[in-house]
């Protein structure tokens, strides 16, 4: 899962992305993107360790130089999750998104953040018990993900979609870090104050969500590693969701590189941008373990 770190742009897991319907293709432009990648290697295996972003404007052209090179020459492809089902996803989406206790959203929520949700709701055209049936944080990634899509940004544009079809093609062995059970399972498993948390942030920080999109993408393009860091993970100030969605899974697959460091191959890793950047990234994880990660790209 990125996951972009900031409550705003935490929605945007490969998971979660698989609620956006869109139309496959990528347009080149003219100028290639840059984003940053690095490796870790020894005398018989090479990790490559490329930072993602789950969507992308269509015209965005990344595919080019190191990164193709080094995709093409890896056996195997690994990535956060693996999302060829939308189908199953969708269903258990709503399984774990939907209310059971006999409540509804909006009563759970104290009255100021109940008038501020419902005046949201308003803004955007949806009637007030548009999201009564889900728990909190399925309504704010939904909420999240309706301007995202309205302003061009799309799963199909996204380095997965783009990077698990060439894979397909080419016949290479994919892995997945995470299951989509797990990263839904993250959203889901956090507490009632957390999930009021995070709507609210959603909804203060909807007005700025294309804007704030829009430069996290341009940093990524650029390859401005601690401008992503500082972009994607400053804000989070839940200090139990950040080691569920951020220190935790860095450390695991910190834990999991360094293992497959015992075995010859190449291998192409694409996960968030996010886990890459900033203190506590997957390269500090790899650098305790004495695995140090140079940058390519």
């Amino acid at each position: 899962m990125i996951f972009f770190r900031k409550p705003r742009f935490r929605l945007a897991s490969a998971t979660a992305l698989a609620l956006l319907t869109a139309t496959p293709g990528i347009a080149q432009e003219t100028a290639p993107a840059r984003p940053a990648m690095w490796k870790i290697a020894d005398k018989d295996t090479t990790i490559y360790l490329f930072g993602t972003i789950h969507i992308l404007p269509e015209d965005t052209h990344w595919f080019t130089g190191p990164v193709k090179d080094a995709f093409d020459s890896s056996d195997l492809l690994v990535t956060e999750t693996n999302t060829d089902s939308p189908d199953s996803l969708q269903k258990l989406f709503i399984e774990k998104g939907m209310r059971n206790d006999g409540t509804t959203l909006r009563a759970s929520l104290p009255p100021e953040e109940r008038a501020a949700f419902e005046k949201t709701l308003s803004g955007m055209g949806l009637p007030a018990e548009a999201f009564d049936p889900f728990e909190a944080w399925y309504a704010g990634l939904l909420l999240s993900l309706l301007p995202l899509k309205a302003a061009g940004f799309d799963k199909a544009n996204g380095v997965e979609t783009l990077i698990d079809a060439k894979a397909a093609e080419d016949h290479k062995t994919r892995k997945a870090l995470e299951t989509p059970e797990y990263q839904i399972e993250l959203f889901d498993g956090m507490s009632v104050d957390s999930q009021n948390r995070y709507l609210g942030e959603v909804l203060d920080q909807l007005p700025t969500l294309r804007e704030d999109v829009a430069k996290v993408v341009a940093a990524w393009k650029a390859g401005r590693a601690d401008e992503l860091a500082r972009l994607l993970n400053e804000d989070e100030s839940d200090e139990a969701m950040r080691k569920a969605f951020i220190t935790d899974r860095n450390t695991a697959w910190a834990k999991w590189l360094e293992a497959r460091m015992a075995e010859p191959g190449t291998v192409f890793v694409a996960v968030g941008a996010g886990h890459l950047a900033g203190e506590g990234s997957v390269q500090d994880q790899l650098a305790k373990a004495g695995i140090k990660a140079i940058r390519v790209q």
